[in-house]
């Protein structure tokens, strides 16, 4: 983002005039809701949207992804996983179905499954938020090697790349899952 307050305010006008055109459609909502949440950080709004579109039509699998990166954000891990495994029973050949895989990740790690979290992260490499749960899961599930490996090849791509300037990228979540993530992507090497 160029000009960060600009754009998220864009982003909250336009997502809120998606959900007010496409009151009825599903995928209109969920990706307005998702907008909300993930970007606009209004949880209240995006989850609402989110669960009036799986409410519509329950077979969009990229609502119940929405859906469950919400959970996450909620901290209720244990309910998003369940909803990237509907998911992924929707659209089990998505072609972006490493993004479910990288968001299972994140779920199993704020649920304190660091191992599982880290096997979920590394099915899904190819997904650009499993980079970073993949360190912080490999290190705090005791395997600094491969987490140390995963942050010196992020910083050899990105030698400016440190905590600070992914707090406002890395997602709404809650101060003390921050800290967590943080906490792992600390111990894989990351400078502050």
């Amino acid at each position: 983002m160029h000009d960060r307050a600009q754009e998220i305010a864009e982003t909250a006008r336009l997502a809120r005039r998606a959900a007010e055109l496409g009151k009825d459609d599903a995928v209109a909502l969920s990706a307005a809701g998702f907008a909300l949440a993930y970007v606009v950080h209004d949880m209240a709004a995006g989850v609402a949207l989110i669960d009036r579109a799986v409410a519509l039509n329950p077979n969009i699998a990229w609502a119940w992804l929405y859906s469950g990166w919400a959970r996450v954000w909620l901290g209720q891990p244990d309910a998003a996983i369940e909803h990237f495994e509907h998911a992924t029973r929707l659209s089990p050949l998505d072609p972006l179905i490493a993004d479910v895989q990288a968001a299972t990740a994140h779920a199993h790690f704020f649920a304190g499954r660091y191992e599982e979290a880290a096997s979920w992260a590394a099915m899904s490499l190819d997904a650009r938020a499993a980079q970073y749960i993949v360190a912080a899961a490999n290190a705090l599930a005791g395997h600094p090697e491969e987490a140390e490996e995963i942050v010196a090849r992020l910083r050899q791509r990105d030698p400016g790349l440190r905590i600070s300037t992914l707090r406002e990228t890395l997602g709404p979540y809650r101060p003390e899952d921050l800290a967590k993530y943080e906490e792992g992507l600390r111990k894989a090497g990351m400078p502050e």
